[in-house]
């Protein structure tokens, strides 16, 4: 069995308290396959940062899937969630402004309703620490490459095949669907998804198995 949801944030939190003190605004990236637990474990870890009276931000890189009547008119509708179902140019503008600008108001996602929501956030001028989860953070692939020169400090988790396939039928089952809907939604996007991922990572300063 691997390490908990709440022994990653600490491993991760460790590290992060090792960085040299700094007074620019730093991007901390979390990334990995979907059903990793990336949005679980960046709010872990931005909780613990308050509590410790750090001030910190959090932005889903998942704000960023462009609209499903966009998908539609583009046949990606059933491959939403990879690379190029995002907005990239957006997210990489949001983040070169998270890096020279103070407040910044960012987009989320609402998975109940699978749509992503503008202008729904706000990441502080004081919130120096922001903390990004997203599948392709450290894509090694034309375009998302470059994002890797604006993290402070990046975490990879990885999961293994086996696992990672029971924890996405699981979501898929908690979604409602059927028990061949869910294997068909993973088996025909999340899976090739989650390989993307792991196979196409640039290195990242922790590197988390389970």
């Amino acid at each position: 069995m691997g390490p908990s949801e709440e022994d990653v944030a600490r491993k991760i939190l460790g590290a992060l308290a090792a960085l040299p003190v700094s007074t620019n605004r730093r991007l901390v990236a979390i990334a990995g396959p979907p059903a990793s637990g990336k949005s679980t474990i960046a709010s872990l870890v931005q909780d613990r940062l308050i509590a410790d009276g750090i001030k910190a931000g959090l932005v889903p890189m998942d704000g960023f899937h462009l609209d499903n009547s966009i998908l539609a008119q583009r046949g990606l509708r059933a491959r939403k969630g990879s690379p190029e179902t995002f907005d990239l140019a957006g997210f990489v503008s949001l983040l070169d402004r998270l890096k020279r600008e103070g407040e910044v108001v960012i987009p989320t996602f609402d998975r109940s309703r699978d749509i992503s929501i503008g202008s729904s956030q706000v990441i502080k001028a004081d919130m120096m620490t922001v903390i990004v989860e997203g599948n392709y953070l450290l894509l090694d692939r034309p375009g998302w490459r470059g994002l890797a020169k604006l993290w402070d400090f990046s975490v990879f988790l990885g999961v293994q095949p086996l696992e990672l396939e029971r924890r996405l039928l699981e979501r898929w089952r908690a979604h409602g669907l059927s028990e061949q809907d869910a294997m068909s939604k993973a088996q025909g996007n999340d899976l090739p998804n989650a390989a993307l991922v792991t196979e196409s990572a640039l290195p990242a300063d922790l590197m988390i198995s389970s």
